[in-house]
């Protein structure tokens, strides 16, 4: 049995689709962010030190980092499906695309909600977020065009992980400024399986 502990609008989103994916028997244990900071509940920190999401527990282990769940997983469960062969040339552009989800493309778009919350002016951090998503997201959009998924034109581990900072993107109103992106975002919500974790996301979440 694999556990998700979830986190409402966080990157464990992402991994729900990834579960529904696989077709593995899991279970999720929801967690409420603070109506006021936004944080993640203590309790969080009963299971994983940072007290982040997503953690998954499988066979007495304890795993976090979304990253390293979804390859975890899609190696145990899912490597003819969700992942390229490990000796093909693909293998290499699909760990650099599930990484690139967590590094390059993420930070920019933290950056510019950190300082939309805050709400103050800034002398560098507003101009540097909107410059890092120009360059960024411009380099992920030529990378899509005349694509339909990220790797191999079919569904892997590294667009599962991609469709966060899309929906980030998108929340953000960034998206229409990026037609490749926008026209792969719309291919990866009419996934089942993506239908399906929106939708129970949505059930879980309290504070809609």
């Amino acid at each position: 049995m694999i556990t998700l502990h979830h986190l409402n609008k966080s990157r464990s989103q992402r991994i729900i689709w990834l579960l529904e994916e696989l077709g593995q028997v899991y279970e999720i244990k929801s967690y409420q962010r603070d109506s006021q900071t936004f944080l993640a509940p203590p309790e969080l920190q009963q299971i994983h030190p940072l007290g982040k999401s997503p953690v998954i527990e499988i066979e007495g282990r304890v795993i976090a980092e979304s990253g390293a769940i979804t390859e975890y997983l899609i190696a145990r469960y899912a490597a003819d499906t969700l992942a390229p062969a490990p000796d093909s040339g693909d293998h290499v552009s699909y760990l650099q695309w599930i990484h690139f989800a967590e590094s390059s493309a993420i930070l920019p778009l933290l950056l510019q909600m950190f300082v939309q919350k805050d709400g103050c002016k800034t002398h560098f951090l507003e101009g540097y977020a909107a410059m890092e998503i120009a360059k960024v997201m411009g380099y992920l959009n030529e990378m899509l065009a005349g694509k339909t998924y990220l790797v191999g034109e079919r569904l892997s581990g590294a667009d599962i992980m991609m469709s966060f900072i899309v929906e980030i993107l998108a929340n953000q109103g960034e998206l229409d400024k990026f037609s490749h992106i926008q026209a792969y975002a719309e291919r990866l919500r009419q996934h089942a399986g993506f239908i399906r974790a929106s939708r129970l996301e949505a059930e879980l979440d309290n504070s809609l």
